[in-house]
């Protein structure tokens, strides 16, 4: 496996032999601000990227927990004006000082959008100028574009918070002389999420009304934001193979279909990669005990010591079941609470995340009635998730829907075999009855007779091993996924930018 420091292919140039910069324009970014899988995905992608040679930038809105992160930040140029529906804010762009790890990370400043408690929101509510928010970050990154790089250059814009900003360059921007050498990839990671607002949206996002059509930005009488970035994108890549093939369906496309067929051969569906340096019980600092697939003794004193961490029986013999993330409806949550066979089954489960409060109240509730067999902790922590995936012998991912997912991939890395639905990028990294078990139907009584498949397979430990030993030998590393980018990329800068 290349490391992280050692270039590995040359760096991405156009027709003319230019060197191109690709430019990541994301809500999150690992660490300085992550709600889910969206921050860490794209400083995975960012980082490796860099390492292979690229030229790599990344910018992001200047939140109050980047200060958090990086309180030494230095600025980048003077203010500026972002004209807005009407109005002319300030901006200001900021980089960590001094030389960081990684690509150079860029900071939109607003202080007012961006110096809040929360990213999103608060209290679980959406905060009520989302809308102006994210149009005002994507307008201000696309002016910010010339002090980041000079030349051609790929803004790879990830979800629907920046995914105006391929339209700002093709309509207000379009007669800068820097948009003409700037080409677009729109990347869904999540297509349940598209920033829907009301219709009243258009005059603060300083658009022509024009746009306000079916084919472009008006979506069931609603602005959507996603929906405008694929008209305007030169390409667009969801986050599996599979992905890409639901997207296009009437069930998997979330009311977009007809736009996702409309791309063509201009979508593609590439899988995130995890850092395999990291995610090694080998060398994973954050475990009990390390170990591997020729020597799994370590993985049994994990398993003790996360039985004692969560208050359940050191059961040795006893399959331990995991689940981490967000306590969701599409983490298919409703199916383990509709699953009584398994909550009564000889087996333990532990949960580890946070999410709605009717899932929080009802895992606790569950803990509280057989606190032998049942835990969980919603406070979430790294080093909590690492012990998670060393210490259990079964991880749950029963997903209503999941892009891509990166759970499966670390606990198929620690020998935890993963009970998964067969959707998204859980299809394209999980083998059944090889490297986990799959099934199909969203119901609690399929997901249950898969689990007690899996129970079974367990007590048959020549064989389970045998699959674990499989699992552990997935490669699931980004630098695969950074040689399907690279691929993509050199098509998009091939092309003249769409109009």
């Amino acid at each position: 496996m290349a490391r992280l420091d050692t270039p590995a292919a040359p760096p991405l140039v156009n027709p003319r032999g230019d060197p191109v910069t690709i430019v990541h324009l994301t809500a999150e970014y690992a660490p300085y601000a992550r709600t889910g899988g969206l921050a860490e995905a794209v400083n995975g992608l960012a980082s490796f990227q860099q390492a292979a040679g690229h030229q790599v930038a990344v910018l992001m809105p200047l939140y109050r927990t980047v200060r958090d992160e990086a309180p030494d930040l230095q600025p980048v140029g003077h203010p500026f004006r972002v004209p807005l529906g009407g109005v002319a804010e300030e901006a200001r762009l900021f980089r960590v000082a001094g030389r960081s790890k990684g690509p150079p990370v860029y900071f939109i400043e607003h202080l007012d959008y961006f110096n809040r408690a929360g990213i999103y929101g608060q209290a679980g509510a959406d905060y009520s100028d989302n809308a102006r928010r994210f149009a005002f970050f994507a307008l201000a990154a696309c002016l910010a574009l010339p002090r980041v790089t000079q030349g051609p250059l790929v803004l790879h814009a990830h979800d629907w918070h920046t995914a105006l900003a391929p339209v700002y360059l093709r309509t207000v921007l379009r007669a800068e002389p820097w948009s003409e050498d700037a080409h677009t990839v729109v990347s869904i990671h999540n297509p349940g999420y598209q920033g829907h607002f009301g219709p009243e949206a258009m005059f603060q996002l300083g658009l022509p009304i024009e746009l306000f059509n079916w084919q472009q930005l008006e979506w069931y009488g609603k602005v959507n934001f996603l929906k405008g970035g694929l008209a305007f994108t030169d390409w667009a890549v969801t986050v599996s193979p599979t992905q890409a093939v639901e997207l296009r369906t009437p069930g998997g496309g979330f009311g977009l279909h007809h736009m996702f067929i409309a791309l063509g051969e201009r979508l593609v569906g590439i899988l995130n990669g995890i850092d395999q340096q990291v995610w090694d019980p080998v060398q994973d600092r954050h475990i009990t005990a390390r170990y591997s697939a020729e020597q799994m003794d370590g993985k049994a004193r994990c398993k003790a010591a996360l039985q004692r961490s969560f208050g359940l029986p050191q059961r040795k013999k006893t399959p331990l079941i995991g689940m981490t993330g967000r306590l969701v409806t599409q983490k298919g949550l409703d199916l383990i609470l509709g699953s009584w066979g398994l909550l009564a089954a000889d087996a333990q489960v532990v949960f580890l995340g946070s999410g709605e409060p009717r899932y929080e109240q009802a895992l606790v509730e569950l803990a509280r009635a057989a606190p032998d067999r049942i835990a969980v902790q919603l406070d979430f922590t790294d080093k909590l998730e690492h012990r998670l995936m060393a210490g259990t012998d079964m991880f749950l991912m029963p997903s209503l829907y999941e892009p891509c997912g990166l759970t499966q991939m670390r606990a198929q890395r620690y020998g935890s075999l993963p009970i998964a639905r067969r959707v998204g990028g859980l299809a394209d990294t999980i083998e059944d009855e090889v490297t986990g078990f799959l099934f199909d139907a969203y119901d609690p009584g399929t997901f249950e007779q898969t689990t007690f498949r899996a129970l079974a397979q367990f007590g048959r430990q020549p064989r389970w091993k045998a699959m674990m030993r499989q699992a552990m030998a997935r490669d699931f590393s980004w630098e695969r996924s950074v040689a399907a980018y690279t691929e993509v990329y050199r098509r998009v800068v091939a092309t003249i930018p769409r109009a």
